[in-house]
């Protein structure tokens, strides 16, 4: 298309299928392959165009053309049509100031590495270039290439925009793998600064060099194949992914699910992620908007209307299947009349504009508007007489296309200045092919399995921070959240499930009367304290006859009396607990068993003194007469008192919580404030049982009519053997259990007591009367001392 200026696009619009090393130009050209999609790049050009040459607003009466010229990927043929291009034939470029060229700026890409190579050539003449591939780090030297201009964002938050991705599908263990070039080397620390902000671990991190490619894939087969990560990240520009992707699907890498930053063409490889070889890749594009009558313009284009486009005569003979003719020319009335590349299936031809055909288009008005700015400047300083030979060298629009900003017909801001460009917008693109590539199964890659609520992850040694173990949380902690690093304890007022996943309120439990324990305990303390007041009826009854009168009756009033103390005293234990049932628990229970252990020491005295006192002029006989046995009782229970007394000005009990002893109930109970004292009082009361079982076993072998030494003796063996039992028991109970052993120990020493002193003197009152009387125990005694001699 002729115009005032021109525009020089070169555009990679062949292939090669064949790279034959000795062959002739014409079996060249015969195997080169048209890249339908690629022929995007002049309909965009050709639509800018056209849009702005129709625009009375834009350069009026000033028309823009174009020059199309195909440049072929790699070093040694990327120079020659461009030279021919600008210079009109291939050598001595030097020798040519390109003055009669029309050409103002120039569209190379979408390969950096061709731009790059071309850009050497342009710089020469600073002619300006505008680049309409991927944004490429090695091209924004502005000494190195002073006067090329990348039209694509840039992708300054393309790491970010990944790992999003990672996080949506919950891929923690992914591989990178990227090319050894400027863009490469800036894209992995970038991305694994973000993985590790956001908890994601690197598998593998692998570097290829271009020109080493396919043996580098071949020589890490086995860490890329073998390695848990199930989610690649590939970085790099399109022709270099390209090869990648021919070598991965070479050598059959499997189950793997590629990130990748940009698009290419995949209808040269129709296998490309297939089923058995590649999941599906998801492909990182710049967010651009819909660009008005473009895909219009598209339909109706013809190589009628356009009849000077080889390249659109050449597609559209392929295509739609028009008649060969022997001549080169094409008659066109033998194809469809009414085709279009609509007809085209989108993996052929895709009718939407391409990311690379909108940078086209914003750069052709880049140039537009340098042009028009230029316009308006010499119209300012001078009076023009042919508007058209002002715009003469290309040098001239470096100073208007560095600083031009302005808004497409779409609305987006374009700028040419790399440090005002805007932040990118992304689009993830998610290729499949039917039916073959059709594979439902969600793709899953951790280091390791997520820890479910109720665990926490615990570290692996010298492995990545998304490997990890998952540890059970301790008891009474929870954690609610899978892949929790530190449980969380519940409130001691709260308890955790079994799960570990939640707190759940505590009940508040204590020995109660409701309970079953604790109305047995409540029912055996009140009868047996009955059938001691009922004794202690009895004994006051029949308080005149001798068994009673001969074990002397005050002291075992005062046992009875006593015991039904020590009996009534559990009644303290059992129940909601508080400042005063805590406090009279312990002394209760010190005081009324030291006054029953005395009263049974006295009785054991008062038996051993009873006996030996019958030998004349004997002092025994004097203590006895003296009463001194009714002393012990007073003197021995102040020493409890004064204990008592010193327990509770130091260190008295106090209602305490439980929350360890029983699941999800909070035990209410009486803490013994002061352990030491409490023990002092325990060790009074055996040191007093001790003795009164000393003193008792030593007067076993006395005569046994009405002498109840022996009784004594049982009674103290059974309270000490209690006691010394309650000790380790005590100790391995724990809540509730607790005052029931302490409780069921108050009972059963007090029963032991009961039973053993006063049962069979019971006996003889209510059953056998006979025997209770004085004539019995002469008779007695005269038989026993006949049989002595």
């Amino acid at each position: 298309m002729d115009g005032d200026v021109m525009i020089a696009g070169f555009f990679p619009l062949y292939t090669l299928g064949t790279y034959p090393s000795n062959s002739d130009a014409s079996i060249q050209e015969e195997n080169k392959l048209l890249i339908f999609k690629n022929y995007q790049f002049v309909l965009a050009l050709t639509f800018a165009i056209e849009e702005i040459n129709h625009n009375p607003v834009l350069l009026h009466n000033l028309t823009l053309g174009f020059d199309i010229c195909n440049v072929q990927f790699g070093f040694s043929m990327a120079f020659k049509n461009p030279f021919i291009c600008l210079f009109g034939k291939y050598n001595s470029p030097n020798y040519s100031c390109m003055s009669n060229s029309k050409s103002i700026a120039v569209l190379t890409g979408p390969s950096g590495l061709t731009s790059a190579q071309i850009g050497t050539l342009l710089d020469l003449y600073m002619f300006p270039q505008l680049t309409f591939g991927p944004f490429d780090h090695a091209l924004s030297d502005h000494q190195k290439f002073p006067a090329l201009y990348q039209m694509a964002s840039k992708d300054t938050w393309i790491a970010t925009a990944m790992v999003s991705l990672l996080l949506h599908f919950s891929w923690n263990w992914v591989g990178l793998l990227t090319l050894q070039d400027e863009n490469g080397l800036r894209i992995v620390p970038e991305l694994k600064e973000q993985m590790a902000n956001n908890r994601l671990c690197v598998a593998f991190e692998l570097t290829i060099p271009n020109y080493t490619l396919s043996f580098k894939v071949m020589a890490l087969y086995n860490q890329i194949n073998n390695s848990s990560a199930n989610v690649l990240i590939i970085y790099g520009d399109n022709e270099s992914l390209l090869n990648l992707m021919m070598c991965i699907e070479q050598y059959l890498i499997k189950g793997k699910v590629c990130i990748m930053n940009s698009q290419w063409d995949l209808t040269t490889r129709r296998t490309y992620f297939m089923r058995g070889s590649f999941h599906v890749p998801f492909i990182f594009s710049h967010h651009y908007p819909e660009v008005s009558g473009f895909t219009d313009f598209v339909k109706a284009v013809s190589p009628s209307k356009y009849p000077e486009d080889f390249f659109l005569a050449r597609m559209w003979f392929l295509s739609f299947n028009c008649s060969h003719s022997e001549s080169d020319c094409v008659t066109w009335e033998n194809c469809p009349h009414e085709a279009s590349l609509d007809w085209l299936p989108r993996h052929i031809f895709d009718m939407t504009m391409s990311e690379h055909s909108y940078n086209i288009y914003n750069a052709v008005y880049a140039v537009a508007q340098a042009l028009h700015e230029i316009l308006l400047h010499q119209t300012e300083v001078q009076t023009m007489g042919n508007r058209k030979g002002t715009v003469s060298s290309s040098v001239q629009i470096h100073y208007f296309l560095k600083n031009t900003i302005f808004y497409n017909p779409g609305g987006d801001q374009v700028t040419l200045d790399d440090n005002r460009k805007l932040v990118a917008e992304y689009d993830i693109e998610n290729i499949w092919s039917f039916p073959e590539g059709l594979d439902l199964e969600p793709t899953h890659s951790v280091c390791s399995e997520s820890c479910a609520p109720g665990f926490r992850k615990s570290p692996q040694e010298e492995k990545a921070a998304c490997c990890f173990d998952c540890t059970p949380c301790s008891e009474n902690e929870i954690a609610n959240e899978t892949d929790t690093e530190q449980c969380v304890r519940c409130p001691d007022h709260q308890y955790a499930n079994r799960e570990r996943n939640k707190c759940f309120q505590r009940a508040t439990s204590f020995l109660g009367y409701g309970e079953p324990l604790g109305m047995a305990l409540a029912c055996i303390s009140l009868g047996l304290s009955t059938i001691t007041a009922v004794i202690l009826g009895v004994f006051v009854k029949h308080q005149n006859t001798p068994i009673v009168k001969a074990n002397n009756h005050a002291l075992s009033y005062i046992l009875l009396i006593s015991l039904i103390f020590c009996f009534l005293c559990p009644l303290l234990f059992i129940g909601r607990p508080n400042t005063v049932t805590c406090i009279l628990q312990q002394t209760t229970f010190g005081v009324a068993f030291t006054v029953a252990v005395s009263a049974v020491l006295a009785k054991t005295l008062t038996v051993v003194l009873a006996f030996n006192a019958t030998s004349p002029g004997r002092r025994m006989r004097w203590l006895l007469v003296s009463g001194a046995p009714n002393f012990i009782i007073p003197i021995c229970t102040l020493i409890q008192v004064t204990l008592c007394g010193i327990w509770l000005g130091t260190s008295p009990p106090f209602i305490d919580t439980d929350i360890h002893s029983e699941r999800g109930h909070i035990i209410i109970l009486c803490n013994k404030g002061s352990l030491t004292v409490f023990y002092c009082v325990l060790g009074y009361l055996g040191s007093l049982a001790m003795a009164s079982f000393t003193v008792a076993f030593m007067a076993r072998n006395l005569p046994d009519t009405f002498n109840e030494a022996k009784f004594l003796t049982f009674s103290m063996l059974v309270f000490c053997s209690v006691w010394l039992t309650f000790l380790p028991v005590y100790h391995s109970a724990k809540g509730k259990l607790m005052v029931a052993v302490e409780v069921f120990s108050i009972l059963v020493s007090s029963a032991g007591l009961l039973g053993c002193i006063f049962a069979p003197k019971c006996y003889i009152i209510l059953l056998r009367p006979d025997r209770n009387c004085l004539h019995g125990f002469q008779e007695k005694t005269r038989t026993g001392s006949n049989k002595l001699s």
